[in-house]
């Protein structure tokens, strides 16, 4: 029995940081506006279509941005707006889509494979694409394709604020004229080897022999083959609170040592947060476990605005657990979970303080090369800390 035709869609809201400012903002609709750190030292996470005109792009220093672009209007960012806002479209999606991943904070794949039984693919995103807009006003553009890699670029190629549905059979047609650095992966320096090679569209790429990209640029090469004629096999991961970062202790003896436990709640807090950010995540949920010594087991949880940052974190854990404990009784066992993961890729190191963002790679680094104990808070290696 033949396999269905695969139908992917993938959405993204348009220039996403930007488009929530000009909301809450309407005097900077139409014009060049940035948003990201300081001028000095800062970064820009993401800019508007008028800015783009003049060469701004994500992740430029921002020193660069404004001599590129020196009448744009520059926007620290308001996290927690972006946080709604990201929250409201998934919900919307959530009520309608059969299977969807949340790729990131702006970004969703959704699987329609086997629908085309009951109703159009296309005309479906179509019209879930249209609610979205209507419920939020945020613009938002889609691919549709066999495969996510196809869905994904054709998305990049309807921006902005527009959709494309590349029918089956015409993936490489689709890709042809299209340029090499097109795909993720092939950042500056793979785009000069591919160009010294004489490859500068898709379709050159597609004509050459896979052992001769094998044996200029290795397995990557063979990687970008297959990809050059519209293969990809990723699914499409379904996106649900299952979906966490968690640690738990055990004790020994039981505790009721109230400083005791504060310092082990911190020093979970800081091992969840670092894993986050080794997986290159964000969090918008967090949730204390606490187990009493008759087996007793409870929870509290909360959604908070997106974040990778211990201090952030600890604070909301502290209070969690003061909401939760009973005082004075024994704790058999306390764990720390973060879920509604989503991917930051850059911006959620971006948010705001660039100085504390440095601070943690810098910690992480140490972290990563000498252990996770490397390096802690002063107050969980003392084992105390005041209730706040």
């Amino acid at each position: 029995m033949a396999s269905p035709q695969r139908y992917i869609a993938h959405l993204d809201l348009d220039s996403f940081f930007v488009s929530v400012e000009v909301l809450n903002n309407p005097s900077l609709k139409g014009k060049a506006v940035i948003v990201g750190g300081s001028k000095d030292r800062g970064v820009v996470t993401t800019c508007s279509y008028e800015a783009r005109k003049f060469g701004v792009r994500s992740a430029m220093p921002m020193h660069k941005a404004m001599k590129l672009c020196p009448h744009a209007i520059l926007v620290q960012g308001t996290r927690g707006e972006y946080s709604r806002y990201s929250r409201w479209v998934t919900e919307i999606i959530a009520a309608k889509a059969p299977l969807f991943e949340k790729a990131s904070i702006d970004e969703f794949f959704i699987d329609l494979t086997g629908m085309d039984k009951f109703f159009d693919p296309f005309q479906w995103t179509i019209d879930l694409r249209d609610e979205i807009i209507s419920k939020t006003q945020l613009p938002i553009s889609f691919g549709l394709a066999s495969n996510k890699m196809i869905a994904k670029i054709a998305t990049d190629e309807a921006k902005p604020n527009g959709y494309l549905f590349v029918q089956p059979g015409m993936e490489k047609n689709f890709l042809a004229p299209l340029p090499v650095n097109k795909f993720s992966g092939v950042g500056e320096s793979m785009h000069e080897r591919l160009k010294s090679m004489g490859i500068f569209t898709i379709q050159q790429l597609s004509e050459t022999p896979v052992a001769e990209l094998e044996k200029s640029i290795g397995k990557y090469g063979v990687d970008l083959w297959k990809k050059s004629q519209g293969i990809h096999e990723g699914i499409v991961q379904p996106y649900h609170e299952a979906k966490s970062i968690s640690t738990e202790n055990t004790f020994e003896e039981n505790q009721t040592d109230e400083a005791f436990l504060l310092s082990e709640l911190v020093r979970m807090t800081e091992k969840v947060a670092y894993e986050l950010r080794t997986d290159k995540k964000l969090t918008g949920c967090i949730a204390v476990k606490i187990r009493y010594p008759d087996f007793e087991t409870t929870s509290k949880q909360t959604t908070i605005d997106y974040t990778l940052r211990d201090d952030e974190l600890i604070p909301v854990a502290i209070s969690l657990f003061h909401q939760l404990y009973r005082k004075g009784q024994p704790i058999r066992l306390l764990g720390v979970r973060l879920s509604e993961l989503t991917s930051h890729v850059l911006q959620g190191s971006l948010f705001e303080d660039n100085k504390k963002d440095e601070l943690y790679k810098a910690i992480d680094a140490v972290k990563n090369k000498f252990g996770k104990t490397a390096l802690q808070k002063a107050r969980t290696i003392r084992g105390g800390l005041n209730k706040s």
